[in-house]
């Protein structure tokens, strides 16, 4: 199979978009991470929440696809491992008290198979907990991104969108399906602050690149800065942009 494009930009990640790794602190609360504890961090991208987790004395595996990612994280954090794995074919059995997830899950197009493997590490007893983009996560910025390239005559594909947001019915039932026991699940608004006046501009670059795939590199600029002309009076409030963040947050068990 074609190896996909690392197109993480690792050092922007950590510099314009360190609010990834903000939020999901609030999510460590709800894993609880207990001393002695083998916990997998999934799609861990630079580490952050990886170091965080292991200060509480557990022991962390952090696995992330992106070997830019991975490989900023080793340098931050030596002695912590880290792998480059795809989270559809995890290659771990039986092996973790937990599995923990922050803002990865809505990159995984396959959830099915991403669900299995997590289920497939889990001791018996252990729990998955996670937090990713839901129902309608970023639908403004997206919305007006496909607008703006149709308005310049391109054809967007819906394969080129990036993501997968679902409901929490639908993720329940997924989960229900690889076998956990969902026992939370929760589907919020979570207003995100992003740095600066080019934010748009850097999020589109960081998070959104794929969806101008085809689009000659001459017409992206032009597009984008419709973009966040259009987006301005939307999302732009009190000097700053905020993302139209809907996030997904639920807990399962593998009895």
């Amino acid at each position: 199979m074609e190896k996909i494009r690392d197109t993480w930009n690792a050092n922007l990640y950590d510099s314009k978009h360190s609010f990834v790794s903000m939020y999901g602190e609030s999510l460590i609360e709800l894993l609880a991470p207990q001393k002695g504890e083998k916990i997998l961090d999934l799609g861990c991208g630079t580490g952050d929440l990886a170091k965080q987790l292991s200060d509480y004395g557990s022991e962390i595996t952090g696995v992330d696809q992106s070997e830019k990612m991975i490989e900023q994280a080793r340098s931050k954090y030596p002695t912590i491992k880290f792998m480059v794995q795809d989270a559809t074919k995890l290659v771990f059995h039986h092996e973790f008290d937990a599995v923990f997830s922050n803002a990865a899950l809505h990159w995984i197009k396959q959830p099915k198979q991403a669900l299995t493997c997590i289920y497939t590490g889990l001791k018996q007893g252990g729990r998955f907990v996670a937090e990713f983009g839901g129902k309608d996560n970023v639908k403004a910025i997206s919305d007006e991104l496909i607008h703006q390239i149709e308005a310049e005559g391109f054809t967007f594909n819906m394969e080129q969108f990036p993501w997968f947001f679902p409901s929490i019915a639908e993720y329940s039932s997924l989960m229900e399906q690889a076998g956990f026991r969902v026992t939370f699940a929760q589907h919020f608004d979570r207003p995100t602050p992003l740095d600066g006046e080019s934010a748009i501009k850097n999020w589109i670059k960081m998070f959104g690149s794929s969806m101008l795939a085809g689009v000659p590199e001459s017409k992206k600029a032009g597009i984008i800065a419709k973009v966040e002309n259009n987006l301005k009076e939307v999302l732009y409030r009190d000097g700053r942009w905020i993302g139209d963040y809907k996030r997904i947050r639920v807990i399962g068990y593998k009895e």
